[in-house]
């Protein structure tokens, strides 16, 4: 009894090692073909790329009726996908606009900026939590709080001077003269 709910069918665990050995050697070489970028969590869709990834490979590892070549062939496409995506993006500005987002400021200056906050469902705890990831234990230390656009907080301190500023110049919520 135990060993049928252990192991069903020796054919598919030898099925599944060759399969998991052959889809993971193939993501490494596809991946370094197409770029650092595949597997990054820059934005959403470098988010959503690599979960599929995933999951094509379980499916390609785990399922009968999913052969190795179609999972392949369908990583390939995700990752070509994702190619033309980032290479359109650098060449048309619209398409930029659409598909990527801005970061956007959460705390500036000593204040919490609530109506930003509540748009993009962050709570006043999560940036709490990242200006004391950041070691730092006085909100007068924190210049400001960025929701980047892959979901990181970035937490600057405040400057010395007006240096840093230049960085600053994409971020929704701050306005900086040139």
């Amino acid at each position: 009894m135990w060993e049928s709910f252990l192991i069903d069918d020796w054919h598919q665990i030898v099925r599944a090692v060759v399969s998991a050995a052959l889809l993971y050697g193939f993501v490494i070489l596809s991946v370094r073909v197409s770029g650092k970028r595949s597997t990054s969590q820059m934005n959403n869709f470098d988010w959503v790329v690599t979960v599929a990834i995933g999951s094509l490979m379980a499916s390609g590892i785990l399922l009968k009726d999913v052969s190795l070549l179609e999972s392949m062939i369908a990583i390939a496409t995700l990752l070509g996908l994702q190619f033309l995506l980032t290479w359109a993006m650098l060449r048309w500005q619209p398409l930029e606009d659409l598909v990527r987002a801005d970061p956007r400021l959460l705390f500036h200056e000593g204040e919490f900026l609530w109506e930003a906050m509540r748009r993009e469902r962050v709570c006043k705890q999560e940036v709490l939590s990242a200006i004391r990831a950041n070691g730092m234990r006085d909100l007068d230390e924190v210049h400001c709080v960025i929701l980047e656009t892959n979901a990181s907080l970035s937490v600057l301190p405040r400057p010395e001077g007006d240096g840093g500023r230049r960085a600053l110049q994409d971020v929704h919520g701050i306005n900086i003269e040139s």
